[in-house]
C-alpha cells in the first residue's frame, strides 16, 4: 500500500514537472526574448510594403523543415488576411539549384503558384518525385495542367531574371546561410530552429506551431515601432512648422 501510494506521488511529481515545462515554453513563445527564439538585427533591411509590416520568409522546396512549416504558415498567412503583407523568397545555395527557384517566380507571375505550391512540396517529400532538373520539373507541370510553351516563355523573360537577381541579393543582404528563416518588417528574424533551440522539449511540429506565436509577438511589436515612429515624426513635423 505504501509502495503505491509513493508511486503516486512520484507519478503527481513527474506529470506536475512536465506541465511546468511546458507552461514555461508557452510563456515564452507568446512574451519571446531577443537572442533566443529571435534576434534583432544588426542593421534593418528596407521593406517594400506602405503602412503594413512585411513578414518574409526565406525557404528551399528540397529542404525538409520547410515542409513540415509550409501548412503552418501557410495558414498563420491566411489568418492575418490584410493586416500584414507577406512575401516568400526562394533560395539556392550552389549551382544547379536555380531551376526550383526559377519554377516558383515563373508559377507567381502565371497566377499558378496558389495552385501548385503545396503540391510541389508534397511531391518532393511525400512522393519522392525528383524536380532537379528542368525536364523533370517540366513533366511533373505537365501533369499538372501546366502548357509547356507558356511556361517556357515566361520562364525565359526579362522579369523573371530580375526576380531571380533580385531574390539572389537578399539573400546576400540577410546573410541567409539556412532555411526556413523569416524576417519581420525587414528587422527581427527568427526560425524553428531558434524556437526549439530555445524550448528544447518542443517537437519539430510543436516548435512551427511555436513559431506562429513567436511572429504574433514581432507582428505586434513591430506595428507598436512604426506607430511610435509614426508619432515621432508628427511631433517633430508640428516643432517644425511652429
Amino acid at each position: 500500500m505504501k509502495l503505491l501510494k509513493h508511486l503516486n506521488f512520484l507519478k503527481i511529481l513527474v506529470l506536475s514537472f512536465l506541465a511546468s515545462i511546458c507552461l514555461s515554453a508557452s510563456a515564452s513563445l507568446t512574451n519571446p526574448e531577443s537572442g533566443k527564439e529571435y534576434q534583432v538585427l544588426a542593421q534593418s533591411q528596407p521593406t517594400d510594403s506602405i503602412g503594413k509590416v512585411e513578414v518574409t520568409e526565406f525557404f528551399f522546396y528540397t529542404c525538409p523543415h520547410c515542409n513540415v512549416i509550409d501548412p503552418y504558415i501557410t495558414a498563420w498567412v491566411k489568418k492575418q488576411g490584410s493586416a500584414i503583407s507577406f512575401k516568400r523568397i526562394p533560395v539556392d545555395f550552389g549551382p544547379g539549384q536555380d531551376v526550383l527557384k526559377r519554377m516558383y517566380f515563373t508559377l507567381e507571375a502565371m497566377g499558378k503558384l496558389d495552385e501548385l505550391h503545396a503540391r510541389i512540396f508534397k511531391a518532393i517529400h511525400n512522393d519522392r518525385q525528383q524536380l532537379n532538373t528542368e525536364k523533370q520539373i517540366l513533366n511533373f507541370l505537365k501533369r499538372n495542367a501546366i502548357d509547356e510553351k507558356k511556361y517556357l516563355d515566361v520562364s525565359a523573360s526579362f522579369g523573371i531574371a530580375n526576380k531571380m537577381k533580385r531574390a539572389q541579393s537578399m539573400q546576400a543582404d540577410y546573410k541567409i546561410d539556412s532555411v526556413p528563416t523569416l524576417f519581420v518588417d525587414g528587422r527581427y528574424m527568427t526560425s524553428p530552429a531558434l524556437v526549439i533551440g530555445a524550448n528544447s522539449t518542443l517537437t519539430e511540429a510543436e516548435s512551427a506551431q511555436g513559431l506562429l506565436q513567436v511572429l504574433d509577438a514581432l507582428v505586434s511589436k513591430a506595428e507598436k515601432n512604426r506607430k511610435d515612429t509614426s508619432t515621432t515624426k508628427l511631433a517633430k513635423d508640428q516643432i517644425f512648422k511652429k
